[in-house]
């Protein structure tokens, strides 16, 4: 496949198209790597130990050409594994993340970088697991880092019923208490909760001493808010309806948006959070290059 064809499936609309979950990680991390031109994986996963003789059978791959040169010998570079990255991906599939003002919705953004991400995660041998959640934890796939790990995750995301409100410090405070292990606790959701409980279930994440990276799905419409005529607005979750002419209200409901992701902001960054805006219309890219400088960050 030439290279901007694997870059388009860098656009969240193109992908939106494929229905395979496993189709949409391969085609993501591929597109991904393709725009960067060369692997990020050398360096992270694995270093450099000793050579041994080369034994029938082994990867050719693995010989050292440049030993070979010197003593006409055949020697195997062998390496020694890093201590594997222990990566828990916390999936909001609350009735909020449905919403969409065009042709995708945040849930398939999110579980399209889902997708993206575990692929990548388990490519670099990073044990990876899921936690799906809205108003309380509805399954829990431990980690693991074996490449058919893929199936399992991308199928807890493909058979997620989405329902109930968001809770979202509820979900941070419980899964605290039984993830122990230190690691990195990547939250992808739209955070529609309130902004201090959210920040205080992060900080018991921090306390425990874990890396966090939170990635802010957000819909182009929730920030500009540029809905014309008589619009009746309905909860997605409460199923409240209020029928408005928006222009009364754009000003201050743009203000008020823009305090709530100034505070976000604020806070993570000043207790160490890595934090991240992605629009439903941006493509992944950004986000994985957000991954592997947190986990570069993190060795």
């Amino acid at each position: 496949m030439q290279d901007n064809q694997l870059l388009k499936y860098l656009q969240p609309e193109v992908i939106s198209s494929v229905k395979n979950l496993e189709l949409v990680a391969r085609l993501v991390v591929e597109g991904y790597l393709t725009g960067r031109h060369r692997s990020p994986f050398h360096g992270f996963s694995v270093e450099f130990s000793q050579h041994r003789p080369y034994m029938p059978g082994d990867n050719l791959r693995f010989i050292d050409w440049k030993v070979f040169g010197r003593t006409d010998r055949y020697y195997i570079k062998q390496f020694e594994e890093e201590t594997n990255l222990r990566c828990h991906i916390l999936l909001d599939v609350s009735k909020s993340m449905q919403y969409a003002s065009d042709k995708i919705t945040k849930a398939q953004y999110a579980s399209y970088l889902t997708a993206g991400l575990t692929f990548l995660m388990l490519q670099q041998r990073d044990s990876t697991g899921l936690v799906l959640f809205d108003d309380k934890i509805k399954k829990i796939v431990p980690p693991r880092s074996v490449i058919s790990h893929l199936n399992v995750i991308l199928q807890a995301v493909n058979k997620a019923e989405y329902g109930n409100d968001t809770n979202i410090s509820m979900a941070l405070h419980s899964l605290a208490e039984q993830i122990r292990k230190r690691g990195l606790i990547i939250l992808i959701s739209d955070l529609l909760d309130d902004p201090q409980a959210l920040l205080n279930g992060l900080k018991h994440f921090r306390h425990n001493k874990h890396e966090i990276l939170v990635f802010h799905i957000i819909d182009r419409k929730e920030l500009e808010f540029d809905f014309s005529g008589d619009v009746l607005f309905e909860d997605i979750e409460s199923n409240d309806k209020l029928k408005t002419q928006p222009r009364y209200i754009q000003e201050i409901y743009k203000q008020k948006f823009a305090e709530y992701l100034e505070y976000l902001k604020v806070n993570f960054s000043n207790n160490r959070i890595d934090y991240q805006q992605l629009f439903t219309h941006t493509p992944f890219d950004i986000a994985l290059t957000e991954y592997l400088l947190k986990r570069k960050r993190m060795f």
